[in-house]
């Protein structure tokens, strides 16, 4: 009889935090959809709401006929930098949240292994030869990828394959690609490409098209499917090897899917928009503060969060003032005081 109480009362609380899961979630959605909607109507154009909706759903509004100028701005301007502002942010999110349940780190974030420093070569060496905008996205993903490749080969020259050797190897990784970085803004045309490129390494959403955001969106797409599908096992990677290995739960090949589809994620967005920091960082110790230490909740959080948080951020930069504000300076504004919140509030981080 007790035995069956104990499991009754866990079927209970299983399906209360279920229910709790999914109420906020589609509260969380739909403020999502409301910001999107919202953020397609601010701007120095302003538009209504009856004026966006009859450009994305063309006839549905009888008597109200969009202008041409209407079509582009919302069509060809917000858009597609509304859909990038959502990706990026539940991309870098998710992937955060991803690489601290893998690694057991609170302070993990998606630069752990120096993916974003390695995209942000790749782009920054891009601008410097002038190479057009989809060129910069292709050099960004490549040296993202160039970067992990690095990792794996370092962490595994003593033969062994340890969480710790990977993040060392990470920050190794993420030091040089950082100094070649430095080396390239040395070299670069102080009155033309070096600002270009300084704006390029606050993180901007400036330059979002939808020929760029539809190239770069396959590859954060499939990192989100991915790391959606293994939400369920990265609660078992921090087992220890021996027995993980005694329950036939394959922990090798988990952190390797999740190391790949962050990556991936990571250098798409950083590709896109520049480095933005503090969102990987900070959204999946937000979700844990709703959902608890289960990966299973905390990643889907973390992707609608991040989303919400990057669109916000994103909308006050390009709103806020005359010039646009770079929006890892906001990141940091917001993400900074945040962190200390955190600290003070659990004594340390937030899990």
């Amino acid at each position: 009889m007790p035995d069956t109480d104990v499991q009754t009362r866990s079927a209970v609380h299983d399906r209360l935090v279920q229910r709790h899961f999914r109420t906020v979630m589609l509260v969380m959605t739909a403020v999502l959809l409301a910001t999107a909607l919202t953020a397609l109507c601010l701007g120095r154009y302003e538009l209504t709401f009856a004026q966006v909706l009859s450009v994305l759903l063309p006839g549905e509004f009888d008597g109200m006929e969009p202008t041409r100028i209407m079509e582009n701005v919302v069509a060809n301007v917000r858009l597609p930098r509304v859909v990038l502002a959502i990706l990026a942010g539940a991309g870098l999110a998710v992937s955060g949240a991803a690489f601290q349940a893998l690694f057991a780190n609170p302070l993990a974030a998606p630069d752990t292994l120096g993916v974003a420093t390695g995209a942000s070569f790749g782009a920054v060496l891009g601008i410097l030869f002038g190479m057009p905008g989809m060129m910069i996205q292709v050099m960004s993903l490549g040296t993202g990828l160039v970067a992990v490749a690095l990792v794996i080969t370092i962490s595994r020259i003593r033969e062994t394959n340890s969480i710790l050797m990977i993040i060392l190897s990470g920050m190794v990784v993420g030091a040089l690609f950082s100094a070649l970085v430095s080396l390239v803004k040395f070299a670069a045309d102080p009155q033309d490409v070096l600002p270009s490129i300084t704006f390029w390494m606050m993180g901007a959403m400036t330059g979002a098209t939808k020929a760029s955001v539809l190239a770069g969106t396959p590859m954060i797409i499939l990192g989100l499917i991915g790391l959606w599908l293994l939400r369920w096992r990265l609660n078992v990677t921090t087992l220890p090897a021996d027995e993980a290995a005694s329950l036939g739960i394959p922990v090798k090949r988990i952190r390797a899917a999740v190391i790949i589809f962050a990556t991936m994620i990571t250098a798409s967005a950083v590709s896109m928009c520049g480095l933005i920091g503090w969102v990987g960082l900070l959204v999946p110790h937000a979700a844990r503060m709703v959902f608890g230490a289960n990966n299973r909740f905390v990643l889907p959080a973390s992707m609608v969060m991040g989303a919400l948080f990057m669109l916000v951020i994103d909308t006050i930069a390009r709103t806020a003032l005359q010039t646009e504000i770079p929006v890892s300076i906001l990141t940091a504004v917001v993400g900074a005081p945040f962190f200390i919140y955190l600290l003070r509030r659990t004594g340390g981080i937030a899990g």
